[in-house]
């Protein structure tokens, strides 16, 4: 039996087009398996509030026209929909905070607004020249290896100045646009940087993502999480289109099962050590 899938975009997300539907990707997990789909929407920023971590660091805005705000009532009435015609599948709202240690004043009313049922935390951008750039063009302005480390220690910040979120995504997200000049990404070169990760992400009890859109994790990278005290392992496929949902995730279980991982409490659940 496939496990839930725990990151998963619909049309709601900003950085979706004409295809995604919650509605066709619902019928797609039924179809493949899953017990349940979590539509963790892109809750991004481009203009924050004063009590914000990131106005105190004087950081400047990113462009408005590019993450847009979600349509907490479509978003709503979508999930609710979705609930009423497929029975058999659990669906869970939910929200995926970019940054969320710098706008923790920003997120924290989103939530109260309109809460939710499960919160991933990610990092996209780190700061260049007192701006938030996107890591995709951080690699080649300051050089690949120096900026997946600068990537990694900042997510121990983020892990230990945030509790808002309950799963991390994609650790390691910058391997998606690695530059084929910077030589094949080895997970070994940096395994100092990602146990830092993993214990910060262990002594706040919360689950490290699978995510298999990114370049699927070794064992040897899970087997690192629970080294380091990990209990719980979230699956994600971070997809955005219908046809994605649940993606490789049969190679996925092999990976965590192989890192001493396996199925918890019932089918909906985190995987545990």
């Amino acid at each position: 039996m496939l496990p839930a899938d725990n990151h998963v975009h619909s049309q709601w997300s900003w950085d979706t087009g004409p295809r995604a539907s919650m509605l066709a990707t619902c019928e797609r997990a039924v179809a493949i398996g899953l017990p349940s789909v979590a539509f963790t929407e892109h809750l991004d920023y481009t203009v924050w509030a004063p009590d914000d971590p990131a106005t105190a660091l004087g950081l400047t805005g990113r462009r408005p026209d590019y993450h847009q705000p979600i349509d907490v009532e479509g978003y709503a009435a979508s999930i609710a929909e979705c609930r009423g015609r497929f029975p058999d599948l659990r669906v869970l709202s939910g929200v995926e905070t970019g940054e969320p240690h710098l706008f923790a004043a920003s997120v924290a009313a989103h939530l109260r607004a309109a809460p939710v049922d499960r919160v991933l935390g990610s990092l996209h951008s780190l700061e260049l020249d007192g701006r938030l750039v996107g890591v995709n063009r951080m690699l080649t302005a300051t050089g690949a290896k120096d900026t997946m480390r600068r990537y990694l220690a900042e997510l121990v910040h983020m892990v230990e100045s945030s509790d808002v979120f309950q799963v991390l995504a994609h650790v390691d997200y910058p391997r998606r646009s690695w530059p084929s000049g910077a030589g094949r990404y080895t997970e070994s070169d940096f395994e100092e940087e990602y146990r830092a990760v993993f214990r910060a992400l262990a002594a706040g009890d919360r689950a490290f993502e699978v995510n298999t859109t990114s370049p699927l994790a070794s064992v040897d990278q899970v087997r690192w999480f629970r080294e380091e005290g990990g209990s719980a392992v979230s699956f994600g496929s971070d997809s955005h289109v219908p046809g994605t949902v649940g993606q490789r995730f049969d190679l996925a279980v092999a990976v965590v099962e192989a890192a001493g991982f396996r199925p918890g409490r019932d089918r909906f659940d985190f995987w545990r050590r």
